[in-house]
């Protein structure tokens, strides 16, 4: 007995005939596309045309930008700019009465000479803020200066990337996880100074408790699904960024402008001044909407001092000006609109069943969705483009490639192909564009388990489980809307309930009378797909040993290269790359120094304190040692309490000096331990490469012996050795 086949609800014709079910379905198709974020990064590219398209504004008056340019850090002792420098800097700005100062720099460590008289300029002028960076996925972290921190003087400068790394975003405000504190931007904080002064000051929307309401503008929150964004990141308080244009939008002065005096006071003169850096090797630039991407890279990327002020200016600008801010569509309202297209184009395709006319009016309908997309955009809004034109070129290609054919002549095709199909071995289906069978061969119906009479007529979701069947509905689907030959492996199970993997191979046909008919051709694969499964899974495991031995040797690599209590490199890491240095230094014409530091007092601490103080002593000096340099020098510990220090690429004797003083001074400072205040120095010996030396043995030989050339004449002190008279010099 052939058992009953399981009722199932047959598929129709999918919203064909009828022109509303058709539109449904379009609409829901392109929701499901655009919730997987498939349609964002086209809706962000119309975006960013958009802005393009509309131009630059005009020059923001009220935002002046101190720009430190390749030119300024090629005159200037150092980069960071010296605590001198910089609070020279911000005493000629403050003589010409500005609103408001920006210090878009990081100031988190004293930057010797005028460290003092940098912290009292700061705490005595109140119109100043300074700058941190929160933690964010990076990790990355940089504290506030503590003088303005303690005045609560202090912004923010994180940016927020898309996924394109593009800035189209920024923060108003800041929350930790816990909801314990808030932290202003620091565009927002400079901005309520400035609009103060005007009797503006931050009030809850009228609309929305939680929205931020300063004079004319309302600052609506971001949330995840606003826009074309599809689950973004919409943590603390985000606002999306109507960019006044690229790069020039503010006006502009260097250091060099500012300090000869060529700048009039009133440039400055009841403005908001942000103090930043515009060199483009300090590689501090970001792609906006307004970047163009071509071979080679990125134009028109915006400096990160520019893009504070261009954050600065969308506040003050809506505050005082009633400037447009972005604003978005609710989603019904975003659902109703793709509909409407999706509804446009299904009853243009039906009423215009030609192929080329429905394509002629489809351009032209999704060129008026454009042109509504920018002028709301002119308007201040948002509005989905690509999804509407995704339901255009979708009602179109499901119109266009549906067409009905008369029962007659499907009965025709089924007589000629029942002749064929019977004998082919394998498991034949054929199906019309609704999705139901019309011919099967006789191995299909035994392949099942079922009488092919009984089939005929019946959709996949009348015999095979739900899943199934879906998969099957869609693979059909596919090779109707493309019309290209396909081959897909799945799972099938036969009306007893044993499951098989099959590959069936579809592809469309059309008989004399010209009836569009997809045939399918099922193979057992059964035994082939678990014979790959034991495959897959011994490969998986030789896999697993690879990476396993991989890491081994990475740790045994590291283990014997660094040193165990500090992490820095040993003694023969520490050879192999002063070797590095020496031979590319002589390559270029360069110099490298070399500095051999001694801890004084280490022996005291360990036999007064214990070695697992001493221990803790030897981390920090490591720490500080790695703080106090470039990313490019390296530091080694040799054993005990001695540690060297590699410079590459040193312009000169006295900025080696200037190292060492920096590092004497830091290694000075005291170290707390459990509430056990410990203090030691150190003696550096100085070496140069080829000044002093030109092999790596002799130059560690001269920076030893100077070493002990400072702890005889005092400690905590540098020597420079002097092999011509084989004496050191300090």
């Amino acid at each position: 007995m052939i058992p009953k086949i399981r009722q199932r609800v047959a598929v129709k014709n999918v919203g064909f005939e009828n022109g509303l079910g058709s539109a449904l379905l379009v609409t829901l198709l392109v929701l499901i596309i655009r919730s997987l974020s498939m349609l964002q990064g086209a809706e962000l590219g119309v975006l960013d045309q958009f802005f393009r398209m509309r131009g630059e504004e005009p020059m923001d008056s009220r935002i002046v930008i101190v720009g430190i340019d390749e030119n300024d850090i090629s005159q200037g002792d150092r980069w960071p700019v010296s605590d001198q420098k910089l609070v020279e800097v911000l005493e000629q700005i403050q003589k010409m009465n500005p609103r408001a100062i920006g210090l878009d720099l990081y100031r988190d460590i004293p930057l010797s000479p005028g460290t003092a008289r940098l912290q009292k300029f700061l705490a005595t002028n109140t119109n100043i803020i300074g700058i941190e960076q929160l933690p964010d996925q990076s990790g990355n972290l940089v504290a506030p200066p503590p003088v303005l921190e303690k005045a609560k003087r202090v912004g923010f400068n994180n940016t927020i990337l898309d996924s394109d790394q593009r800035v189209r975003r920024s923060f108003l405000y800041w929350k930790s996880n816990q909801g314990k504190y808030i932290r202003e931007s620091f565009s927002l904080k400079l901005s309520k100074i400035y609009l103060s002064k005007e009797n503006i000051y931050e009030q809850p929307s009228p609309y929305h408790v939680s929205d931020l309401k300063l004079g004319r503008g309302i600052f609506r929150q971001f949330q995840s699904n606003d826009g074309p964004y599809i689950n973004a990141d919409a943590g603390a308080y985000q606002v999306m960024v109507n960019f006044r244009g690229s790069n020039g939008q503010f006006t502009t002065l260097t250091l060099q402008d500012l300090m000869s005096g060529d700048a009039p006071s009133q440039t400055l003169r009841d403005k908001i001044v942000l103090i930043g850096t515009t060199a483009t090797s300090l590689n501090d630039f970001s792609a906006t909407p307004y970047t163009h991407h071509q071979f080679g890279g990125a134009t028109s990327l915006m400096s990160g001092i520019e893009l504070q002020a261009q954050f600065t200016s969308q506040i003050l600008a809506a505050a005082l000006d009633g400037r447009s801010l972005l604003q978005v569509w609710s989603k019904p309202l975003e659902i109703g609109w793709i509909g409407l297209w999706a509804a446009i184009g299904v009853f243009v395709c039906m009423m215009f069943r030609g192929p080329k006319r429905s394509l002629l009016l489809v351009l032209i309908l999704g060129a008026i969705v454009v042109v509504i997309g920018y002028a709301a955009f002119l308007m201040g809004w948002v509005i989905p483009v690509v999804a509407p034109l995704a339901a255009l070129i979708t009602a179109f290609a499901l119109i266009t490639g549906h067409v009905a054919q008369s029962k007659e002549k499907l009965q025709r095709s089924k007589d000629f192909l029942h002749q064929i199909l019977n004998t082919i071995p394998d498991p034949v289906f054929v199906q019309d564009r609704s999705h139901r069978w019309v011919v099967l061969n006789q191995a299909y119906g035994r392949f099942i388990g079922a009488d092919i009479e009984d089939l005929i007529g019946k959709t996949v979701y009348d015999v095979f489980p739900q899943q199934e069947a879906d998969a099957f509905y869609q693979a059909d689907e596919q090779v109707l809307q493309h019309q290209q030959e396909q081959e897909y492996e799945e799972t099938l199970t036969d009306l007893f309930g044993k499951t098989y993997s099959v590959a069936t191979k579809r592809s469309l046909h059309r008989d004399a009378d010209g009836n569009v008919l997809l045939v399918g051709v099922i193979r057992d694969i059964t035994m082939r797909k678990s014979l790959e499964e034991s495959l897959r899974h011994t490969t998986q495991e030789l896999s697993q040993s690879n990476q396993e031995l991989r890491e081994s040797q990475t740790r045994l690599y590291y283990l014997a290269n660094h040193d165990p209590l500090t992490g820095l490199p040993n003694r023969q890491l520490f050879q192999e790359k002063l070797q590095q240095s020496i031979e590319w230094a002589a390559s270029g014409s360069r110099m490298v120094a070399l500095l051999f530091i001694d801890l004084d007092g280490f022996k005291q601490v360990n036999d007064s304190l214990g070695h697992s103080v001493g221990d803790q002593l030897l981390k920090s000096v490591a720490k500080r040692l790695i703080a106090s340099l470039r990313a490019s020098d390296t530091v080694a510990r040799l054993g005990g309490d001695e540690f060297t220090v590699i410079l590459t690429t040193v312009p000169g004797q006295p900025e080696v000096e200037r190292v060492a003083q920096k590092m004497i001074a830091t290694l000075a400072l005291p170290y707390s331990f459990d509430g056990q205040l410990v203090q030691v120095s150190a003696s550096v010996g100085i070496a140069i490469y080829p000044i002093h030396y030109d092999t790596p043995e002799r130059l560690l030989l001269g920076a030893d012996e100077a070493m002990y050339e400072a702890k005889a004449t005092g400690k905590n002190r540098y020597v420079i050795v002097n092999p011509a008279s084989n004496y050191p010099s300090y």
